[in-house]
């Protein structure tokens, strides 16, 4: 038993956010049905590295699920796809605003065959307003909503985050909407329309920047390795790389001090006494503390660290992360068998359940793989399948 069993998803989705947002559904226990397009499928199976000609890529964002192709631009394919929306629960598409119109599988369509659907849009700047008709793409909505201006040095090149976080943040925004309009249903018996853009999903996390810019009209800057608010709570150098320091509040600063590096005079120095002091010269508290860490290696400061309870950490490469001793013990580091890949690693649940622990039940799916097998739990029986296939209506 798992915490979605018995939802119904349709994934009319590629790339990333969507997929996203599906794959989660589809680990949390919903029976997702990948819906692909005739020619190639996924445009994410065509991005590389591959192994046995299968895109990792896709491999890492689509399992659990079930994938068939239809033809949604001929009457026969999208036939199929509305005996599949009857009796879904959910619709995941991230067509650009008005395509899913000219292929009569918008909400509006849909609703009329299904009044209790969810059906999840995904685009890059929503249904509504005067850029819905561009395209939208991760590294655009993060130049847009200025998260890039926040980004990287003072002074320097606007720099992009290390991960595609409006993507993810735009499926996980999916993600939430969803389970609380599924919420809704039950309530109400009423399904609805839910409108994601990419442009805005990362917008509300701007929360100590927009504190800032509202009340005092602070544009907020780039701080580089620095937290925009506490200090010191930053990258450090040591003596053999660099370390990360969270010294978020006064009492964690306090321990520091005392229990660390062991300078208490640190604590009364008029730049130094309150978060506010530190922040304001963090310049001068950064040289200071460089030059005592500087004297001892990462993991002599990271053991005094954890003996005194102040936050730090390593800065990983992601081959160190796939290797730490806590992320494997957590299981965040997975293993599957794919039909053609072999053997392959993928990452784990963020997400611990105690009574519905989540699985992964199958690996991502080849393309159109479960073709026949759902369009026969629909009804339709072998002769008709190979007729829509000759008709070009299904993969």
């Amino acid at each position: 038993m798992l915490p979605l069993d018995g939802i119904k998803v349709l994934d009319v989705s590629q790339i990333m956010a969507g997929p996203y947002c599906t794959m989660v559904l589809g680990d949390m226990g919903a029976e997702v049905i990948k819906v692909e397009k005739a020619n190639g499928g996924d445009d994410s199976r065509q991005m590389g590295p591959y192994v046995e000609d299968e895109s990792t890529c896709f491999a890492q964002i689509n399992r659990n699920k079930k994938s068939i192709s239809l033809n949604l631009k001929e009457e026969k394919g999208r036939e199929v796809f509305y005996r599949l929306a009857r009796e879904a629960d959910v619709v995941v598409e991230n067509y650009r605003p008005g395509v899913t119109q000219s292929l009569k599988i918008d909400y509006d369509s849909l609703k009329a065959i299904n009044p209790g659907l969810i059906y999840c849009s995904i685009s890059g700047y929503g249904q509504t307003g005067p850029s819905r008709h561009k395209g939208g793409f991760d590294l655009v909505a993060q130049g847009m909503s200025g998260l890039m201006s926040m980004t990287g040095e003072p002074g320097r090149r606007p720099l992009k985050t290390g991960v595609a976080v409006y993507d993810i943040g735009a499926g996980l925004t999916a993600i939430y909407s969803i389970l609380a309009a599924y919420i809704h249903r039950q309530r109400s018996g009423e399904g609805q329309h839910l409108d994601i853009a990419i442009a805005e999903c990362g917008l509300p996390w701007f929360t100590w920047e927009a504190g800032a810019y509202f009340s005092e009209g602070r544009v907020p800057e780039a701080t580089g390795w620095r937290h925009r608010v506490s200090a010191p709570y930053q990258a450090m150098r040591v003596r053999d790389g660099y370390m990360m320091l969270g010294c978020a509040n006064q009492r964690t600063w306090e321990r520091f001090c005392e229990d660390v590096i062991e300078r208490p005079e640190l604590m009364v120095d008029e730049r130094f006494k309150t978060n506010l002091d530190r922040g304001a010269n963090v310049e001068a508290l950064e040289a200071i503390l460089e030059d005592i860490l500087g004297q001892q290696d990462r993991a002599y400061w990271l053991d005094r660290c954890d003996a005194a309870g102040v936050p730090a950490g390593p800065i990983n490469d992601f081959d160190q992360a796939m290797h730490d001793e806590h992320y494997l013990a957590r299981e965040m580091v997975l293993e599957v068998d794919h039909p053609t890949m072999g053997r392959m690693k993928t990452l784990g649940f963020p997400s611990k359940f105690s009574a519905t622990p989540l699985a992964i039940r199958q690996p991502a799916p080849l393309f159109a793989q479960h073709t026949d097998e759902v369009l026969g739990e629909i009804g339709l029986a072998a002769d008709e399948i190979d007729a829509l296939r000759q008709q070009g209506a299904v993969r």
